[in-house]
């Protein structure tokens, strides 16, 4: 990483080693430089993968792929770090690219106004890229989780962070072992259906996801939201309520995953014998 880049337009120049001097402090200059080599790729730019993609930005990662097709809606602005006044009716990853450009200006930031589906899954995601998963269907992200897990590429799966309000409830567990979370088991169920995963409950997808345990209570479940639009088309989402520390601690961990696996550039199933871990300090 150099000294110093020429900043954006109307800007002084960036000093790296000052601006991502922290991180140097904590794993070196030799792991700073491991990041700044690095390709992330964070699908659903949303209440958990805009965090995750700011995230890493500001911790010196050099490349990033961002793959969204959503606009931001005002029912964002209480838990996605894009979704400002005015940003409304943007493109998610087009206001993430700009985001990070103000914040690394040496990072490489390649958008993909798309959703990934079972269909276009291996055309859109880079097989060279650390991947989080922060995707809220069932059937796309058991896609991807299949088609990664053929590659033998690293990913992290992103549980539901709605109707939680405990940041200290999440945990990092094989995708086969999450507990208390409808998404997940959605997504096991389609991976051992339609994609040949294990259906013996003893044994491990040897994929990694990030959950929260914590139960729903009742004002949760009943809880709908107007979600914007899609495509210029009105989406009405029946879903849970949000809360800003949950999702983003969410996404937070999804980049420290990335951040660990690239700085360890290990394969995401060599330790997925573990048992679950509470991501507390």
């Amino acid at each position: 990483m150099t000294a110093a880049r020429a900043g954006a337009a109307g800007h002084p120049p960036v000093d790296a080693a000052r601006r991502f001097g922290g991180v140097a402090r904590l794993y070196g200059n030799d792991a700073l430089a491991v990041l700044a080599r690095t390709h992330a790729c964070v699908i659903g730019v949303g209440g958990v993968g805009s965090w995750t993609a700011e995230a890493l930005a500001r911790s010196g990662v050099g490349r990033l792929t961002l793959i969204d097709l959503d606009h931001v809606s005002e029912s964002n602005v209480n838990r996605q770090v894009h979704a400002l006044g005015s940003t409304l009716g943007a493109a998610k990853v087009e206001v993430m690219r700009r985001r990070i450009a103000d914040i690394s200006p040496g990072c490489e930031v390649r958008v993909v106004d798309d959703f990934v589906t079972a269909e276009n899954v291996e055309e859109l995601v880079p097989t060279d890229a650390l991947v989080v998963d922060a995707i809220d269907a069932p059937r796309a992200k058991a896609a991807l989780v299949a088609c990664l897990r053929r590659r033998r590429q690293p990913i992290v799966v992103c549980g539901g962070a709605g109707g939680r309000t405990d940041p200290l409830r999440l945990r990092r567990d094989d995708l086969s072992r999450t507990r208390g979370d409808a998404l997940l088991a959605a997504v096991r169920a389609r991976l051992r259906r339609d994609h040949g995963f294990p259906r013996d409950a003893g044994k491990r997808f040897r994929v990694e996801a990030i959950y929260s345990d914590e139960h729903l209570g009742p004002a949760a479940r009943e809880a709908a939201c107007e979600e914007g639009a899609r495509g210029g088309a009105p989406l009405n989402c029946a879903g849970y309520g949000s809360l800003v520390t949950v999702t983003a601690a969410m996404g937070l961990a999804a980049a420290s995953w990335a951040i660990n696996r690239a700085l360890a550039g290990e394969r995401p199933h060599r330790d997925g014998d573990r048992g679950a871990r509470a991501l507390r300090p």
